[in-house]
């Protein structure tokens, strides 16, 4: 058994080496066969990298190329574009003075503003100039020009003394205050003021004459920005100066002469208000218009129009500066020439102007000198053409006290800004109010008796007038006519002495069609600062009473041009307006087109029935003898109560009347209109009850001018 067994171990020995001797083959089998795999596998790879290594070498070369191209293109063929947008992008360009502005013109093509060459004396700061150099022609300045230094503050000499004396002015400064500049406790500013305070009574007593006036040279020199050009002398220039000077240039580097130019007005003070005023070259824009010029690009010391038409048309009027190139060597190469502003031309006809301000001077003086007149100071008077909607004349005039002496002085302003209640005259709009709402009819008769609310005083016209119908309640300026117009449109019930009610909402509906004649809004008039009036608040039922009549809100002249031009134009609001258009070789281009603003929403019949209540009363009512009627003229007159602060105290304290005064002619083809206020004109408690005829003088005269120039 022992036998078998060994032989039985020997044979699976034997077995089982054989069978690792195959585990081995095998292992070794595999790792010959991962060995090729490996190998494959490495070739292939490097393959790979080759091919990826080809394109991107084929990419390089591309963008290489590529490069070259747009090298070649940028180097050579754009190599002048290219220069000049460099160019373009690196220098620095200045503006030179302002170019003179346009002219202006009247409707006729005179001229009425115009410029006229005034010679300057200029500075404009070299590059590396010295503050010794500038002070050296400070001094050589002196000699050579007459200028008033009187306005020299005693901080700008202080500044001039420590400019001549850098190193004494150091020396008023301890170490502990120049330590504290370099720990930041002071700054460079503080330390100068120290310095400017420590310059003793005795250090400045040393200057003369002389020196004061070259340290009044030296700080026109040096004041704005550094590339300005510094006006030291730009009026009244001699020909003398203006020549020793061009004759000494190179000797005072920076300084210069040149030709500025001036508004000149060839008919003086006629319509000088409205026309505007324009900064001076010394001046620039004022400090109340920087904000607003600066936001549209112009410089500080720029010239703009500062007033009404200069200033409304400033971007018209401006002219376009000479642009320059500053170079290296800090010259100046012009590089866009500029040019004077555009003419434009006005509706005003200067003559009718001229005329107009004569006329209304004399009568505002000789109104001043009447009895019962203690209050009034100023009347208005505006021409326009009711078609188009074009200001012909417009001034206003007004009285005042000189030295004991009564002079007159322009207030055309107040055409626009001057408020009034307006009276009568606005009867026309009030009966299209009850035509349009039912409460009037046409030829609709009423007798003229006084009204009376409970707890108010009677209202009554300004005499008895008996039976009236629409056309001679215009005629003969009925009140009581138009109260009861207005009881109607307000719904109410009236009863003599007894309360009265009525819809508050025939406030609106008065104002709302006045609106459509121009009454309490804006005219659309091209002048800055034109006001629309005051509006009444109180909504009792005698206000409404009032209103009907011209007696509560307040209105401004040009609001009443408008209302009688839109009359005279059968319901058509024009835009009022002063510019006709521009001037070129003696021809009006780009002409203002009419604007109808709105056209009243009423029947033809209700206007023509108002027009022929005007007509009434130039014919035979309260204006016969207003104009003469071969014109045939048109219009309303009007008598407001008003009111006037006689203390200064912003509270009305003296009652008086306003006269108005608004028409146009011919009325069956309307070619003109004329509106004429007259505030304050008299009081109702005076020591006499006489009431100046100024309106009526004004009319007579005034439409008498005018037809003497146009037919």
């Amino acid at each position: 058994m022992k036998l078998i067994n060994k032989i039985s171990s020997f044979f699976e020995n034997i077995k089982e080496k054989r069978q690792n001797s195959l585990k081995i083959s095998k292992k070794q089998s595999k790792l010959s066969y991962n060995n090729l795999n490996t190998y494959r596998n490495f070739k292939d790879v490097k393959v790979e990298i080759e091919k990826r290594y080809n394109i991107l070498t084929f990419i390089v070369i591309l963008i290489l190329f590529v490069l070259v191209i747009f090298l070649f293109f940028i180097q050579i063929v754009g190599k002048e574009k290219y220069e000049t947008e460099l160019e373009t992008l690196t220098q620095t360009t200045v503006d030179g003075e302002t170019a003179p502005r346009g002219r202006i013109y009247d409707r006729n093509g005179k001229i009425i503003v115009d410029n006229v060459p005034t010679k300057v004396i200029y500075y404009k700061k070299p590059s590396k100039v010295t503050t010794k150099q500038e002070i050296n022609i400070a001094y050589k300045l002196t000699s050579m020009i007459d200028i008033d230094y009187s306005s020299l503050s005693d901080e700008s000499l202080r500044n001039f003394w420590i400019k001549n004396n850098p190193q004494k002015a150091k020396a008023k400064i301890t170490d502990k205050e120049w330590k504290k500049l370099e720990e930041r406790k002071l700054t460079n500013d503080d330390i100068y003021n120290l310095e400017l305070e420590r310059i003793t009574p005795e250090e400045l007593a040393v200057y003369t004459d002389v020196d004061k006036k070259a340290a009044y040279i030296y700080k026109l020199m040096n004041t704005g920005y550094s590339y300005d050009e510094k006006v030291l002398k730009g009026e009244n220039v001699s020909d003398e100066e203006y020549a020793l000077i061009s004759e000494n240039l190179s000797e005072l580097k920076g300084v210069g002469t040149k030709l500025d130019w001036e508004r000149t007005y060839p008919y003086g003070d006629v319509f000088r208000t409205i026309l505007g005023n324009v900064s001076s070259s010394k001046s620039g824009i004022p400090a109340e218009l920087k904000d607003y010029y600066l936001k549209k690009g112009y410089s500080l010391d720029d010239r703009v129009g500062t007033s009404f038409l200069e200033y409304q048309y400033e971007d018209i009027l401006r002219g376009k500066k000479n642009k320059y190139q500053v170079l290296n060597d800090g010259s100046y190469k012009l590089i866009e020439e500029g040019k004077r502003g555009q003419d434009i031309v006005l509706t005003i006809d200067i003559e009718l102007q001229k005329a107009l301000e004569e006329i209304l001077s004399e009568e505002v003086l000789n109104a001043s000198n009447e009895a019962n007149t203690e209050f009034y100071n100023h009347s208005f008077v505006i021409i326009t053409d009711p078609k188009t909607g074009e200001i012909l004349a417009m001034s206003g005039k007004q009285v005042q006290n000189k030295d004991g002496q009564k002079v007159v002085v322009d207030y055309t302003s107040g055409a626009v800004t001057d408020t009034a209640v307006m009276g009568s005259v606005v009867k026309g709009a009030s009966q299209i109010v009850g035509y349009n709402t039912g409460a009037l009819k046409v030829g609709e008769v009423r007798y003229d008796k006084c009204v009376k609310i409970a707890a108010t005083p009677e209202k009554c016209s300004w005499k008895s007038l008996g039976k009236l119908n629409d056309i001679t309640a215009l005629a003969y300026s009925s009140n009581t006519y138009q109260y009861y117009t207005a009881i109607n449109v307000g719904k109410g019930n009236y009863q003599y002495n007894k309360p009265l009610s009525i819809d508050k909402s025939a406030f609106d509906t008065y104002r709302n069609k006045f609106a459509e004649f121009g009454l309490g809004v804006k005219t659309d008039i091209d002048l800055p600062g034109e006001i629309t009036g005051l509006e009444g608040k109180n909504k009792a039922p005698g206000h409404l009473l009032d209103f009907s009549i011209g007696q509560y809100d307040t209105y401004t002249p040009v609001q009443v041009a408008q209302y009688i031009d839109t009359i005279a134009d059968n319901g058509k609001r024009q835009k009022l307006y002063l510019l006709k258009g521009f001037y070129d070789d003696g021809k009006i281009t780009n002409e203002t087109q009419p604007q109808t603003l709105n056209t009243v929403n009423t029947k033809q019949e209700y206007l023509d029935r108002v027009k022929e209540g005007f007509k009434a009363v130039l014919q035979y009512g309260t204006g016969a003898g207003y104009i003469n009627e071969a014109y045939k003229p048109a219009g309303k007159t009007g008598t407001a109560q008003s009111f006037v602060d006689t203390d200064g105290n912003h509270v009305v304290d003296q009652e008086t009347i306003t006269t108005t005064f608004a028409a146009y002619a011919p009325y069956d083809d309307p070619k003109v209109a004329f509106t004429i206020i007259s505030p304050n004109i008299s009081r109702p408690d005076g020591k006499t009850s006489h009431q100046s005829s100024i309106n009526k003088r004004l009319a007579q005269r005034v439409s008498q001018k005018y037809f003497e120039i146009y037919q």
